[in-house]
Parts: C-alpha cells; structure tokens; sequence
C-alpha cells in the first residue's frame, strides 16, 4: 500500500483548436514529426448543391408536352369497389385483407392512385375480379384455357 500514490496529479496539455489542426501548415509540421495524419475530402462540402441546375432539368422545363404520372382508370375503381362490395368488404377490410393502407384502396376506387402491379394483384386476388389487360371486372378464373 506504501507503494501506490494516491497524490498523483496528471497534466493534460491543451490540443490545438480544430481550426489549427486542419491547416497546411499544422498537417505538414505533423508529418514531419511522424505522427499519424488522416485527411479525407468530403463531396461538395461548404456548398448548396441542391438548387444547381442540371441537364436534365433544364431538358424537363424545355419539354413540351405535359408531363404526369399515369393514374388507375375510374373505369378499374368500379370494378374494385363493386367487388369489394359484393365480397362485403368495407376498405379498412379490404385494405387489412391485402396488408396495405385504408387510403391507398380509396384512392385506387377513386382513380387517383398510380398504378403498382402488386398492389393490383392483391386486390385482384381478394376480390376475384380481373383488373388488368382487357378483360376488366372479369372473374380471375375465365381466362382462356391453355392446352
């Protein structure tokens, strides 16, 4: 117990400010002296690069035509509401059945939902009528038979 000193006063000395440490000159002079020096260069570090204009936004604002996503035809709302009703399904049921939210099964009926072939499959499969292809509000199973 003699041994250990309970007295022992350890000194810190004050590190460079991290403005100091980013210098040329304080990464030359740590080189020189062998210590171990990590530089990295961050992309587009200081600057606002989300207002920049690129090419193709420039070729979007050039264009024309009106450009827009393709919405699920009402005609396909319809067929999914009058199936969902005649299954006696509400939306929130429908929507629970499929794993997906009460909204996007009110904005499929309603026809302002971008269409997603999973989604379609789902309801398809839930409630037995065809939604794709030509044959729209058919049943699933009356396709053509193949041989």
């Amino acid at each position: 117990m003699a041994e250990s000193d309970w007295d022992t006063v350890t000194v810190l000395r004050k590190k460079g400010s991290a403005a100091q440490s980013k210098s040329k000159q304080a990464i030359i002079s740590a080189q020189r002296k062998g210590d171990a020096v990590e530089t990295s260069k961050k992309w587009a570090a200081g600057q606002n690069k989300q207002h920049v204009v690129t090419k193709n936004t420039a070729k979007l604002d050039s264009e024309t035509e009106e450009l827009s996503h393709q919405r699920v035809p009402l005609e396909v709302g319809k067929v999914i509401q009058q199936g969902r009703q005649n299954k006696g399904l509400t939306q929130k049921d429908l929507a629970t059945k499929i794993n997906e939210k009460p909204q996007i099964i009110a904005e499929y009926e309603s026809g302002k939902a971008i269409p997603n072939n999973q989604v379609m499959g789902k309801i398809e499969r839930a409630i037995g009528l065809k939604l794709r292809g030509k044959e729209i509000g058919m049943p699933l199973d009356s396709g053509p038979k193949k041989k």
